[in-house]
Parts: C-alpha cells; sequence; structure tokens
C-alpha cells in the first residue's frame, strides 16, 4: 500500500528523518500502484490461529455467584437487539449493517446464557449491500413468533427499504426476502393480534411537514402477510413522541404488546447518543388512541454522571419478553465509555428486569431515583444453561486453531462476498486470497474478522506470508469504518526488502506512522499483536514465538470510537490480504 515514489526508499528511513509520511498511501484512481512484475506471483498468507484476550479492569475481581449474572449480556458490536419466545426457547437478533453475513441470530434457555446458532442472512441473494457504507444496511431487524413460524422484518438502508423473511427453524434456513408493499421508513415491527389481525408498525416521516429537525411519527396498519399488501390503512399512532410540545427526536423501533387486555406500545425516543431512552404508551386498540406513561422514560441514562464505575450510556432501543415463569425482562442497547465519552465496543446488548405498576405500565429503570444499569444482578428464574464457546461477555481468553472445515459464526466480512476467497486447509490454516478490494473502499475485501468485546483486550495471530509482489499485503486490521483503521500489515518494498508497517487511516488522512525492515526470516512466519488499552493501542510482531517487538505503542484509539468516526458500528479485528490489479 505504498505509493511508487515512496517506494524509492524503506518507510523506516523516513520515520528516521522525522519525515512521517502524512499522504494517503493507499492504491486508488487517483493513486495507481506499480504492476509492472510479471514474473513475480502473488501470495496468499495462511493464518495458523487467531487468540484473543479480553480484560476490561471491572471484571478483574468481580465475584459472580451461581445465581447473578453480569452485563452486557452480549459484549461488542451487537446493537438494536430483538427477542421471542417459542415456548422454553428464546431468541435473539441484532443489527449487522453492511457485514455479512447479516442478522446474527442467538440461541438461549436462561437469557443469560446465548449461543450463536448461525444468520439470518447468510446466502448472498438475501443481502445486496454492494457499494454501501459500512453503517447502511441492516437496521433494526424484529423477531417475532407466530402459530409456528418465525419472522424477522428488517430494513436495509441504502437498498430495497422494507422486508420479512420466514422459517420454521432459526438455526436454518430462512426464506429470500419479501419486500414490503406500501411500508416506508424504518424499524418495521410486527405485531400478531390474538383475534387473528396482524399489524406492521414502523418509524416514517409524520403527516405533512416535520416541524423540526428529527421530527419522526410511528405508523400503524394491518397487513395481510399472504397477499403482502395492506389490509387497511395507515395510520400514526404516535406523533413526534411523548410531548410533542418539547420537540422529541427519532421516535422509532416500535413495539407493541398486549397485557391484561391493554394493548402497550414502548419505542425508542432521542436518537441513539447520549440523549437516547425508552418511552411507553398504552391504548384499547392496535390503532389507537395510544397515551403517553406520565412517569416517562422507563429507561435511560441521560440524567445521571458518567463519573461512576460502571458507567452505561445511550440506553434504549429495548425488547420484552415474558418467560414462562411469569417473569418480564429487556433486552436493550447500550455502551460502555472508557473515557466518559468514547467506546470502540460499539453498542452491546444488555438485560434488566421489568416491573410493573398496579395499573398495568412497564418500567426498566426508575428515572426519579436515578437508577444505574448494574455490572451485576440476580438472575432469571430459569434452569441455567451452559456458557457458550467463546463466552459472550466479561473477561475470557479464547483462540480459533481453525480446526473446522467452515469458519465458525462469530466471523465476519466486510459486505456480501460474490465468491469465496477464502478456505480452512486440512492441516488448520486458514487461507485469505489476496485479491485488489482494498480495505478503504466499498467493496468486498479480504477481510475477515471478530468483534472487539472489551476496552481491554488483545488480539493476535501467527501468519505465514512471503509478499514477493510489490504492494502485496496482509495482517491484522483493527477496522472502525472505511476511513477509521488500524493496518498492521507486512509488504514487499521496491528494493526487495520485507518491512513491517502501521497505517493509520483517520478520516481522509492515512499515514505510515511506523515502519521496519525484516532482515532474516526465511521461514516468512510473522506474528502480529493488536493490544488495546481503552483510548491507546498497542501494535506488535514477532518472528518468533513469544518473541515480541514493539512497532508502535500509545496509537490514538479513540478514532477507533463511534463517538469520533460516526456511523452505527463498532471496532472490528481481523486478519487482511490484498494485491493490487
Amino acid at each position: 500500500m505504498f505509493k511508487k515514489s515512496l517506494m524509492l526508499l524503506p518507510a523506516f528511513l523516513l520515520l528516521m528523518a522525522g519525515q512521517v509520511c502524512s499522504q494517503d498511501l493507499s492504491p486508488s484512481a487517483d493513486n495507481p500502484p506499480d504492476t509492472d512484475q510479471s514474473d513475480a506471483t502473488v501470495s496468499d498468507p495462511k493464518f495458523d490461529w487467531y487468540k484473543y484476550v479480553g480484560n476490561d479492569p471491572i471484571y478483574r475481581d468481580l465475584s459472580v455467584g451461581q445465581d447473578e449474572y453480569i452485563n452486557p449480556i452480549n459484549s461488542g458490536f451487537y446493537p438494536d437487539p430483538s427477542i421471542t419466545r417459542a415456548g422454553d426457547d428464546y431468541y435473539m437478533v441484532h443489527s449487522s449493517f453492511s457485514y455479512y453475513p447479516g442478522i446474527p441470530i442467538f440461541h438461549s434457555k436462561d437469557l443469560i446464557n446465548w449461543e450463536q446458532i448461525g444468520h439470518v442472512l447468510d446466502r448472498p441473494s438475501q443481502l445486496q449491500v454492494d457499494g454501501l457504507g459500512i453503517s447502511e444496511g441492516v437496521f433494526a431487524p424484529t423477531i417475532e413468533y407466530n402459530d409456528g413460524t418465525f419472522y424477522v422484518v428488517n430494513t436495509i438502508v441504502g437498498g430495497g427499504g422494507n422486508f420479512i423473511v420466514t422459517t420454521d427453524d432459526p438455526a436454518g434456513d430462512w426464506s429470500d426476502p419479501m419486500w414490503l408493499n406500501g411500508v416506508g421508513g424504518i424499524d418495521p415491527s410486527l405485531f400478531f393480534d390474538d383475534d387473528g389481525t396482524t399489524y406492521i408498525l414502523n418509524n416514517d416521516a409524520p403527516e405533512g411537514e416535520p416541524l423540526y429537525q428529527g421530527h419522526r411519527a410511528i405508523w400503524i396498519r394491518p397487513y395481510d402477510l399472504e397477499a403482502n399488501q395492506p389490509a387497511g390503512e395507515a395510520k400514526v399512532i404516535v406523533n413526534g413522541g411523548v410531548d410533542i410540545s418539547e420537540q422529541p427526536i427519532w421516535i422509532e423501533g416500535p413495539h407493541m404488546m398486549k397485557v391484561n387486555g391493554e394493548y402497550i406500545l414502548h419505542n425508542a425516543e432521542g436518537g441513539t447518543g447520549p440523549q437516547h431512552s425508552q418511552v411507553v404508551f398504552k391504548g384499547d386498540d392496535p390503532m389507537g388512541p395510544f397515551e403517553p406513561w406520565d412517569q416517562n422514560p422507563i429507561l435511560t441514562q441521560r440524567h445521571i454522571s458518567p463519573n461512576r464505575e460502571f458507567p452505561v450510556e445511550y440506553v434504549g432501543h429495548a425488547d420484552m419478553v415474558e418467560t414462562q415463569n411469569g417473569e418480564w425482562w429487556a433486552i436493550f442497547l447500550g455502551v460502555r465509555p472508557y473515557d466518559g465519552s468514547n467506546f470502540n465496543t460499539g453498542r452491546e446488548t444488555f438485560l434488566l428486569p421489568v416491573t410493573w405498576t398496579e395499573d398495568n405500565w412497564p418500567t426498566i429503570l426508575d428515572y426519579e431515583s436515578k437508577e444505574t444499569v448494574p455490572v451485576k444482578l440476580e438472575r432469571p428464574d430459569l434452569p441455567l444453561s451452559e456458557e457458550p464457546v467463546p463466552p459472550n461477555n466479561g473477561n475470557f481468553t479464547y483462540t480459533d486453531d481453525f480446526e473446522s472445515p467452515e469458519l465458525a459464526d462469530y466471523w465476519t466480512m466486510i459486505r456480501t462476498p460474490q465468491s469465496e476467497w477464502w478456505n480452512i486447509s486440512d492441516d488448520g490454516q486458514l487461507e485469505i486470497e489476496s485479491r485488489s478490494e482494498i480495505i478503504s473502499g466499498r467493496g468486498n475485501p479480504s477481510f475477515i474478522g471478530k468483534r472487539q468485546k472489551n476496552a481491554y483486550a488483545t488480539v493476535s495471530t501467527k501468519m505465514t506470508f512471503d509478499p514477493k509482489v510489490e504492494g502485496n499485503v496482509a495482517g491484522l486490521v483493527a477496522f472502525q469504518g472505511e476511513n477509521y483503521y488500524y493496518l498492521l500489515g507486512v509488504t514487499a518494498n521496491e528494493e526487495g526488502q520485507y518491512e513491517i508497517y502501521l497505517e493509520k487511516s483517520e478520516g481522509n488522512q492515512k499515514e505510515i506512522i511506523a515502519s521496519e525492515v525484516i532482515e532474516d526470516n526465511p521461514d516468512n512466519k510473522y506474528y502480529l499483536k493488536i493490544q488495546a488499552r481503552g483510548a491507546e493501542y498497542d501494535f506488535s510482531y514477532g518472528i518468533g514465538e513469544d518473541d515480541w517487538q514493539p512497532l508502535y505503542q500509545g496509537a490514538d484509539g479513540t478514532i477507533l470510537s463511534t463517538t469520533k468516526a460516526g456511523g452505527f458500528v463498532g471496532t472490528v479485528i481481523g486478519m487482511y490480504a490484498y494485491t493490487p490489479e
């Protein structure tokens, strides 16, 4: 990923001269690589293993009893949770935006231990996100179960709009999308009334002209799923939010329930940032009218100082479920800033009990008493399940040795692959084809990653790679978005020397901030390590096992935070290969 002019000297000499490169070093239409190397052969890297170690301070000495659980229940970039129950089984889905496969789905028996059983959108025909930004694509899925069928209703932002997929086995194949007729906006959800009527709710623009920035509405309409068309007129049931005179913003994520003969409608309000909240309304008919509770919001942390031991901010976008034992629980998204404002793990999923008032209003955290999201509390009254492997939360160590012939469900790619450019060999190595899709582009690069689940975490790998073609690159990437990432790569320069280097991308600015020439490595084996320490990241390499050499320490980790990079995703750390065309 070096400009031809910069390859005249090894990058480490430029650094020694104090000339840290601040140019865009990635190949592009305006910056073509030198590809006149007809006698050379492109090399594809092989990875022996990928090791993840989580080490958040809050969990290091935390004592958790057999009857307790810890938050978040699904750490890392798993936002916009939705839940449904089928008998004694619980299923949960999350937004995946422009990552593939789409919509990770988890199963649990106890609401605490969640095993990933696959993805809802795991075929290219189901997920067309080519050319979309990383924070476009799959937004806010809702999962429901009714009369033997599971439904996921969803939006592809920048794509085809709103759709439904179905299955009778959540761990099996889901249908191709059925695009919804007459349902615009985002955040669609389904409500199956006990009289047999099906309703679709969604966020969309209000009737007439919006009165202010962020003025939205919740719409509802009866819908005939078999005919795939509305079965009645659409109607606004919430205009703006709880109190339109206060100009509430981004009422969205609607969910409707029927409890004790009344229709309970709860929604997110305030946007997905610091003002995020969950609010509730009640009515006697699905088509309204609905009245807000006078003690809204039922969930928020916006009125509490983040200066506390376990700050969980931005909470909202909740879904609720009643257990077979009559308890009610809510899952919702939140973030865990490491410095009061920045967080690299994205929006995560938390669990709290739901309390019902005598007059049938649900609440999650009491607003007036400033209740905070606890790091641990008493678990649901359900039989305890085994912890999944690898765990979904807390501090843990896990190594994928690529012993299975297929990638595990926790691996993810950027956008939809149109060919299978990866392979797990019989001797347990992940082989990644070096292709010309760049990590900073809008295509499907040769990148396979896993979500960063802790603010303090270490990722390492062993790679075999012989970059015989100039510009052929392989290594580890801490990726937040097309313009915000760190690339710890191995490449060859014009003089035939092998270099290990660190590229930083922040917005429109890319620069090589460290580089070393590898003098003696006849086996072409490299050990690469990325260590996250909250706001700082360290990058190391080794030629031999446990022979770590620092390449760069204390890199600015805040560029991987949603606060700085924008969008709706979190950091994904993975293996990457590239070669110029």
